[in-house]
């Protein structure tokens, strides 16, 4: 997109595409439905608590893209919005489904996307997924993802979408060096290290004493 996509924007966008395949019954959305549902606190990230203003400012500038429409049905008594996402960037339901996550979650692995997407529609196996994935990020009309360098902790790398502009990716940090055993000094008072060091001469003269005891024959012991 340019420019690209704010957070809340991307954040409407992707409840539309949501509760297209989760809630039918209730959509297209109204707008109080919409904000419920982008302060949502399951199957977002990050979380967001925004109001009606807001989200009505995000709806006007998707209707400027032509990514956003406004419903009125014969027997629609208030205000109703539905995605166009497929009318600007065609794709299939899968495809669909996966930028939804997208665009509500963050960056996720294949596998990742592939469980997620299964709440709005039936999604193909991990290698289809995965050409799916491909296909977006080689468009000739310009990629709809990236796929991620792999970063250090992660076992798999993970794929971003492009509608809110290219992702930040995070330098790759040194190991840290291996934390030195800490060493603790304590000090005593003067007059306790004094009686500490009677008693270490005390000890050592009973130990001579002892050793001497033991080298002396017992005149009571029989020749």
């Amino acid at each position: 997109m340019d420019p690209p996509l704010p957070p809340l924007e991307a954040r409407v966008l992707g409840c539309l595409i949501e509760k297209e395949s989760t809630t039918p019954d209730v959509y297209p959305l109204t707008l109080n439905s919409l904000v419920n549902a982008c302060n949502q606190k399951n199957n977002r990230d990050p979380v967001m608590s925004v109001g009606a203003r807001e989200v009505e400012i995000a709806l006007e500038n998707l209707r400027a893209r032509h990514l956003v429409t406004l419903f009125a049905g014969a027997d629609a008594r208030v205000q109703k919005y539905k995605h166009r996402l497929e009318a600007v960037f065609p794709m299939e339901p899968a495809a669909r489904a996966m930028m939804g996550e997208l665009l509500l979650r963050g960056p996720q692995t294949a596998a990742g996307l592939r469980g997620n997407a299964a709440r709005m529609v039936a999604m193909p196996e991990n290698t289809e997924v995965e050409a799916i994935l491909h296909v977006l990020a080689t468009r000739p009309a310009g990629p709809l993802v990236v796929h991620l360098p792999r970063l250090p902790g992660q076992k798999e790398a993970r794929w971003a979408q492009l509608l809110t502009g290219a992702p930040s990716i995070p330098e790759p940090t040194a190991a840290a060096a291996p934390a030195e055993p800490l060493k603790v000094a304590i000090a005593l008072p003067p007059e306790v290290e004094a009686r500490i060091v009677a008693l270490e001469a005390k000890v050592a003269e009973l130990g001579a004493e002892i050793a001497r005891m033991r080298s002396t024959p017992d005149p009571l012991e029989s020749p």
